[in-house]
């Protein structure tokens, strides 16, 4: 009797179940109910799985095309896959080799023409024979200061409402040559420019000079949208498989473009003058020009809705369409999962407080070590090439050894970043003596890796079809610094230059110190969230033990979850490879001494 009981109190139970799942007799929809969000997580990684098949494929044909190819045959590949890359280098080293010339013209005309010194007191101030003349000294670097401040905002102020409506244009139509083409012209003509107001001496004071350096490349967006237009290039003509090796070679110029161009500077300004070297960028700006117009050819689109503007008031509209930028700042500050808002709005200001005390040292660094250390520009120019290398030695220390080899978190090398950073600032504030100077890039040798920590985090919390608008906006953000950091280093440049003239690099380090702390916060976030992950796995499993239906196909679906989560893991480097790459190229920028 107990057994019948039993059986007919089981048989009631059943039947209830298959009226609940309307006669469904292999219980899926109790499994339904009780999985559903983990079934939806499993069909987006099946979605991922495809995609990491089809990328493992696409690299396989890729590594089989170059294994049988000779080292001659490897070597034509690789020249067949230069296209952008010498028109950066020849856009980057004549930018960099007119800086110490045009440095010099500002304080020739501040002592010749604007404060009209004597002909002998100036002439003793280029010699770099200042023991008589502190004061004159003084007075000269306090008024070219000043002018650096604003025409760093004049240069800066236009670029940034350029900046993301172009990026959004040029995302709609693919015109990436437009990109390319304009920050050349304005580079140029700011090269004839300053011809003029060489040619012009005593007729044209200072201003003139700041105004025609800064308004051409503010009208066409100078480095900021050369940059946007080679790496959006790069992406249209590439496969992702393909974009770690390109990226590679547009360092390698770029690397070589940077230090080049500041060993020479110095050395041709002695050598041909300023004649020589104005004329010397004007001629490398034509031959990028010519190479970029002959040899770049557009992607064609596959969006065919966007229609060719009738008239130029048409053109207009579509270009400045305020739609994109409010989608652009949307997308950035989206709500998403693991407080990716905060994370973001919290990168952002990490990189606007690391960034913005590199452009305001910019500014008054080679005032400082003219007024410190008796320094010629070739002294300054030599300083430059041995900082900028001791910074890639570095940046290529921390991504081979820290992120690849000890498999660091991106905020414990942005942490050490920070910190180099601000060591190296107190060692630069408070040097009296050349080797002091010389010792402070070696403390400062790991502070480019903060911009690849940034870059690999931001990927990590956006996805892939959104890199584009957080990047062009991240673009915006950088090109406002130079706004607000320039003004301010050279207001406190020429406050203590007579007391403390090392003061703005104990203001960098000041300025740093919020970057550090987020990182940290960051770094304790991503540890809980890891934690938090591991948690819901474990209790995701035991609620599956608790169902009590064996369902081999859910067991399958779970190791195959297991599986994918292993192949992401060993994918993810290569996937961020790209943006690693992106921020290796934009630390050895934003490191470099000198700034066009």
């Amino acid at each position: 009797m107990a057994v019948d009981s039993k059986n007919a109190e089981n048989n009631k139970t059943a039947d209830k179940t298959l009226n609940v799942n309307g006669g469904d007799l292999n219980g899926t929809n109790v499994i339904k109910n009780r999985f559903s969000k983990t079934k939806e997580f499993d069909n987006m990684t099946n979605i991922k799985l495809d995609k990491e098949h089809e990328s493992n494929k696409n690299e396989k044909v890729e590594e089989e095309s170059w294994e049988g190819l000779s080292h001659f045959q490897k070597l034509r590949r690789m020249i067949s896959l230069i296209t952008v890359e010498p028109i950066l280098a020849c856009y980057v080293m004549p930018s960099v080799l007119s800086v110490l010339a045009t440095q010099n013209l500002y304080l020739e005309k501040a002592c010749r023409v604007n404060l009209q010194f004597d002909h002998h007191i100036c002439d003793a101030l280029t010699r770099r024979e200042t023991a008589n003349y502190t004061a004159e000294e003084e007075a000269v670097q306090t008024l070219v200061a000043s002018v650096t401040g604003w025409k760093t905002v004049l240069q800066s102020f236009l670029p940034c409402g350029i900046l993301i409506f172009l990026g959004a244009y040029s995302d709609r139509v693919g015109q990436r040559k437009i990109c390319m083409l304009l920050p050349i012209i304005g580079e140029f003509l700011t090269s004839i420019g300053l011809i003029v107001n060489t040619y012009f001496f005593y007729e044209l004071p200072v201003e003139v000079a700041a105004v025609t350096e800064a308004i051409f490349p503010a009208l066409t967006g100078g480095w900021f949208t050369m940059f946007m237009g080679v790496f959006s290039y790069i992406a249209d003509i590439t496969t992702e498989e393909q974009r770690t090796l390109r990226i590679g070679i547009v360092n390698l110029f770029h690397s070589v473009g940077v230090p080049v161009g500041a060993a020479l500077s110095g050395i041709l300004v002695r050598k041909i003058g300023l004649y020589g070297v104005f004329s010397v960028s004007a001629t490398l700006y034509v031959l990028s020009f010519i190479y970029c117009f002959v040899r770049i050819k557009e992607v064609k689109k596959s969006d065919t809705s966007v229609k060719s503007a009738a008239n130029l008031c048409e053109w207009l509209r579509n270009f400045f369409d305020t739609r994109y930028v409010k989608e652009t700042v949307m997308v950035t500050f989206k709500q998403g999962p693991n407080n990716r808002r905060l994370r973001v709005t919290m990168l952002v200001i990490v990189m606007c407080v690391i960034i913005g005390p590199i452009y305001g040292e910019m500014s008054v660094m080679y005032l400082f070590t003219r007024y410190r250390f008796n320094w010629n520009e070739v002294d300054f120019s030599m300083f430059s090439t041995y900082s900028m290398c001791t910074s890639l030695v570095g940046t290529l220390f921390s991504v081979g050894v820290f992120s690849h080899l000890l498999k660091f978190d991106d905020a414990i090398i942005g942490v050490i970043s920070c910190t180099s950073k601000i060591l190296a600032g107190v060692m630069y504030a408070f040097a009296t003596k050349t080797w002091h100077i010389y010792i402070a890039p070696l403390i400062e040798v790991f502070n480019g890796t903060s911009f690849i920590a940034m870059r690999s985090m931001v990927s990590k919390l956006v996805d892939r079809d959104e890199l584009g608008k957080v990047n062009s906006f991240y673009g915006v953000a950088e090109a406002m610094m130079p706004l607000i950091y320039a003004p301010m280093y050279t207001t406190v440049y020429t406050s203590t230059i007579k007391t403390f003239p090392g003061a703005f690099f104990l203001l960098g380090g000041a300025l740093t110190m919020p970057a550090v702390l987020i990182f940290l916060w960051l770094y304790l976030a991503n540890k809980k969230h890891i934690q938090a992950n591991l948690d819901n796995e474990a209790k995701l499993r035991a609620d599956a033990e608790k169902v009590g239906i064996e369902n081999k196909a859910y067991e399958t679906d779970e190791t195959e979850k297991k599986e994918i989560g292993n192949t992401t893991d060993e994918k993810e480097e290569t996937v961020l490879q790209s943006q690693i790459e992106m921020g290796f190229i934009e630390s050895i920028v934003n490191n470099s001494k000198v700034q066009h």
